[in-house]
């Protein structure tokens, strides 16, 4: 079974989140493992009416983000890779910073620190040059920063196709095969 830790913060697009927990849910050999922020779950009843509840349903397993002692804060847990979708600019500061105030952030820097695949679905336009030097910092570090910008190669006729584009995106980032979206085929 793999593992991998799904986090969702408070950032504008909590949507992608729920996709992504969807899409792996429906994966057999994928073990998730869940942490949302408590600004996501105001965003997540501001955003899709939903509440944390609909999230939890979707992981195998979930944690508060105070829960410091939680087997994915340690290095020992082994894990195949972390998403954090999406990954509001709060999370990208402390983790380009070392600063794991949370367990979001102590298990990104796990990821980190194991040389796991680290996935940062970044949703904030436009950039300032603090932004710009933090996703430096964790790129340098090894983690993947995308941000959530569809392709439109594939001709999205909908919202859910252009979601389903960066959710697959993310997916494959973290190394789990997917058809949720178009390929280039050139």
């Amino acid at each position: 079974m793999r593992r991998v830790v799904v986090a969702v913060t408070g950032a504008s697009g909590v949507v992608y989140g729920l996709r992504l927990l969807e899409s792996l849910r429906s994966i057999n050999d994928v073990e998730v493992h869940l942490v949302v922020s408590k600004s996501a779950s105001k965003v997540l009843q501001h955003e899709l009416g939903l509440s944390i509840d609909d999230l939890v349903k979707l992981a195998h397993r979930t944690y508060d983000e105070g829960e410091l002692d939680a087997p994915i804060a340690s290095g020992s847990f082994n894990f195949q890779a972390m998403a954090i979708a999406p990954c509001s600019m709060k999370t990208l500061a402390a983790i380009a910073h070392g600063y794991t105030s949370n367990l979001i952030t102590r298990a990104a820097d796990v990821a980190l620190k194991e040389r796991r695949r680290l996935v940062l679905l970044i949703r904030e336009a436009p950039y300032s040059l603090i932004h710009i030097r933090n996703m430096e910092l964790v790129t340098q570090a090894g983690a993947i920063v995308m941000p959530a910008s569809p392709p439109f190669y594939g001709k999205p006729r909908t919202i859910d196709d252009l979601i389903n584009a960066v959710v697959g995106r993310v997916m494959a980032l973290m190394g789990i095969e997917n058809n949720i979206y178009p390929v280039w085929g050139g």
